[in-house]
């Protein structure tokens, strides 16, 4: 059996033992947070190869995965498409509206999600979802209300150590081990 290399307490992995759908916001939490704009007028955006594998695995152990963001880049639907997330809402300002269409269209409850966000936007949100998760250098608003900080910054694998939690938590890690043969 896996074990946790993350110190939770019992009420937040109570928490974590009913997530079904992952909700993720982009910017500092999918990327490293910068904006990446060319000469053209073009904007890129920088993935984690790690957090996309994650995805794919949770996705594969019949999880479902959302995006809100409050922007709207291309870039999004196109990794989103990749990693074929099953909804994302862009330009979803404020982020509320967008999280109580998402409830009731995947027909799921506040205790249901796992979000995950770094900024003010993100608040409303964190604070609504059974499991509220932030990143290290996300502003204080939003550290103080988590139920978890990860240990890996946005961009740099803290959705990858997000899934992992949960998956291990909810005791699917080590069949996903197994079978990667």
């Amino acid at each position: 059996m896996t074990t946790l290399k993350f110190s939770l307490s019992e009420e937040v992995l109570a928490k974590v033992a009913k997530v079904k759908l992952l909700l993720l916001d982009v910017d500092g939490v999918l990327t490293d947070g910068k904006i990446v704009i060319d000469d053209q007028g073009k904007e890129t955006k920088i993935f984690n190869v790690l957090d996309g594998f994650g995805i794919v695995i949770f996705r594969k152990c019949g999880y479902k995965v959302a995006i809100i963001s409050a922007r709207a880049a291309g870039a999004v639907n196109a990794r989103a498409k990749d990693l074929n997330i099953d909804k994302v809402y862009q330009a979803a300002f404020p982020k509320m509206d967008s999280y109580v269409k998402l409830l009731a269209e995947m027909k799921l409850k506040d205790e249901d999600i796992c979000f995950i966000g770094d900024d003010l936007p993100d608040l409303g949100v964190l604070k609504r979802v059974g499991f509220a998760v932030t990143v290290p250098n996300a502003v204080a608003e939003v550290k103080k209300i988590a139920h978890y900080i990860t240990t890996n910054t946005g961009g740099a694998g803290a959705v990858r150590e997000v899934i992992e939690i949960i998956l291990k938590t909810q005791g699917r890690w080590d069949n996903i081990i197994e079978n990667l043969d």
